[in-house]
């Protein structure tokens, strides 16, 4: 692993670059996919399970991508993988089937598990005391993205519905050519794995299995599926929900979904950075876990709109400040060779529970009650907070 130096900054910024733009094209689509879908099939259904189709895929791939990297290097993944995205938004734009439009999605999904090798790249440049706060870099782009990628797809989406799909995959080529000019490898030859590919290597339930099968990654991997379980649930469920009790339409919900974004970038860009190296990955973790959980409880029992902006406000506090500690602790117990692996189990977890968590959320409010997803989301807070807890006791 190098030492961070200037060219190490220097790497953090390109790849916080290839990020940004990666995901400000993923966010690009959102407004549009409904109405994409809707000359096919007008149910919100189909739109839900494209969106399944999309995680699916990604929790499929996440720790192929992963040990791939560790293998060949972290700069040929992330460049293969931004390809492929540009290639499903292409796909997508064209459309013409309901079944293209499931490949196109399907095709992103298998490539956008590059998450886990971004991560792994910031690994490798990194010491271990920076790790967590490099690696609210990803958050505080995904926030950025988040604001910026709807706003352009908005505006795009008036020239035609396509437009906003290919916006996407030219800005992947975009993507593709900073990175191939800007980006240099960050994994040395010495510190690659040899270890030749086998299915049960590439299999993500077998890779969870062994993560889970080792004492000091067990329950860091719990804390993350909790807390992403919940906040798929908050993700999916935040529009029918703040419709559903207070009324809002779609320009209402864009604005908070916006605030929300802003929150996530000045958190994970600015604040993690500040409290990272003096109270570390572990009070981070337990701290942000706590105040995840109360966000949810606001949500809750929340009767007026201010409550919905208190909310957003600690739900992105607690899961910046957890998120990116609990990758740190991963990274800080794994060595060299396994950086992407383990890495890309977590996004693998994290996109499994994009894929139950939603069907959690519907179900729960349907047949329970408005606030169902969010105690939900609460209780998982509390596990991750206690998981997290434990797994960090002696260094905290």
């Amino acid at each position: 692993m190098s030492s961070p130096s200037t060219p190490a900054k220097g790497a953090l910024g390109v790849i916080f670059l290839i990020v940004f733009l990666d995901l400000m094209g993923a966010g690009i689509l959102i407004p549009v996919i409904p109405y994409i879908v809707e000359p096919y099939r007008a149910d919100a259904l189909t739109v839900g399970i494209l969106a399944m189709a999309f995680s699916a895929a990604q929790f499929l791939a996440s720790p192929l991508l992963g040990l791939l990297s560790d293998r060949f290097g972290r700069r040929p993944i992330l460049l293969l993988s931004v390809l492929g995205s540009a290639g499903g938004y292409f796909l997508f734009g064209y459309g013409g089937s309901l079944a293209v439009l499931f490949a196109a999605r399907i095709i992103d999904g298998l490539t956008g598990g590059n998450i886990s090798a971004a991560q792994a790249y910031i690994a490798d440049i990194s010491e271990p005391k920076d790790r967590a706060k490099n690696f609210g870099l990803i958050g505080a782009a995904f926030g950025l993205g988040f604001i910026l990628g709807p706003a352009l797809g908005g505006a795009l989406s008036k020239i035609s519905l396509s437009a906003p799909a290919y916006a996407a995959g030219v800005l992947s080529l975009v993507t593709f050519a900073v990175g191939s000019v800007l980006l240099k490898e960050s994994l040395p030859a010495a510190n690659r794995t040899s270890k030749k590919t086998r299915w049960h290597d590439v299999n993500p339930f077998s890779q969870i299995r062994a993560a889970f099968a080792r004492v000091g990654f067990r329950e860091l991997m719990l804390a993350t599926f909790a807390m992403n379980f919940g906040m798929a649930g908050l993700q999916t469920n935040f529009a029918v929900f703040t419709h559903a009790r207070f009324g809002l339409d779609a320009s209402h919900n864009a604005m908070l979904f916006a605030f929300l974004g802003v929150m996530a970038s000045l958190t994970q860009g600015l604040l993690l950075r500040k409290l990272a190296p003096s109270l570390g990955e572990g009070r981070l973790a337990v701290g942000g876990s706590l105040l995840l959980g109360l966000g949810f409880v606001v949500l809750a029992i929340s009767s007026a709109i201010w409550m919905l902006y208190l909310c957003l406000v600690l739900t992105a506090l607690g899961f910046g400040l957890a998120g990116p500690s609990l990758s740190g602790l991963v990274s800080r117990r794994a060595t060299p060779r396994e950086q992407g692996v383990l890495l890309g189990t977590m996004q693998s977890l994290a996109s499994f529970t994009r894929v139950i968590g939603p069907v959690w959320a519907g179900a729960s409010f349907d047949h329970i009650g408005q606030s169902a997803p969010y105690w939900t989301g609460a209780i998982c807070a509390g596990l991750t907070m206690v998981w997290s807890l434990h797994s960090t006791r002696e260094s905290l």
